[in-house]
């Protein structure tokens, strides 16, 4: 996309981090396991708040985060815990830290019976990205009948911070959902990058 190229009414051309996240980032298929983790612990980390905040601070937070390695986060003790809590540059908030140390466990717990977590998580959708139609970002939903039934999975193999609006604004960021707009230029080419 050229700085000509409307993006989605969300993506304001005059917020460069934004515009870049929604130009590189949003709605691209992401098949990773590790990198699908990653982003749903930022989504998880943004109740509350708004997306920018996460933007601005996500690269302090893979930092803080052991680059979101769900092995090392897993091993977290309350020492570790409360070293986080004294960093600015993330989200500070115990339950929420809490969360991601339990999603670590829960990520593990699943691989360790042979489960790969991109391969179930594509599995709600088909393994092919679901194309939304709206024209505008204010007529998508915050949630669907898939997002609700992956939020309550999820939590029933011991996740938290995914309801299923987050859920589904993760969908979105993932490439499992493309709610691009419909003369949005990104929508066209996350079309092409899914498998």
């Amino acid at each position: 996309m050229t700085d000509t190229d409307p993006p989605c009414a969300w993506a304001p051309v005059t917020d460069t981090l934004y515009r870049d996240y929604h130009d590189t980032e949003w709605g691209v298929p992401e098949y990773d396991s590790r990198a699908l983790w990653e982003k749903l612990q930022l989504d998880g980390m943004q109740a509350g708040l708004s997306w920018i905040t996460i933007l601005r601070k996500r690269e302090t937070m893979r930092e803080e985060f052991d680059q979101f390695d769900p092995e090392r986060i897993a091993r977290w003790t309350q020492p570790r815990i409360d070293k986080a809590l004294k960093n600015p540059g993330i989200i500070r908030s115990p339950k929420k830290i809490e969360a991601c140390i339990g999603n670590a466990r829960a990520f593990l717990d699943a691989a360790d019976k042979g489960e790969d977590f991109s391969d179930w998580c594509w599995s709600y959708v088909d393994g092919t990205p679901v194309i939304g139609k709206w024209k505008d970002y204010r007529d998508a939903p915050t949630k669907n009948e898939t997002s609700e039934r992956l939020s309550k999975d999820l939590k029933k193999r011991g996740h938290k911070f995914v309801g299923p609006t987050i859920v589904y604004a993760w969908m979105q960021a993932v490439g499992m959902v493309n709610d691009h707009d419909l003369d949005c230029p990104r929508r066209k080419s996350c079309m092409e990058l899914s498998r």
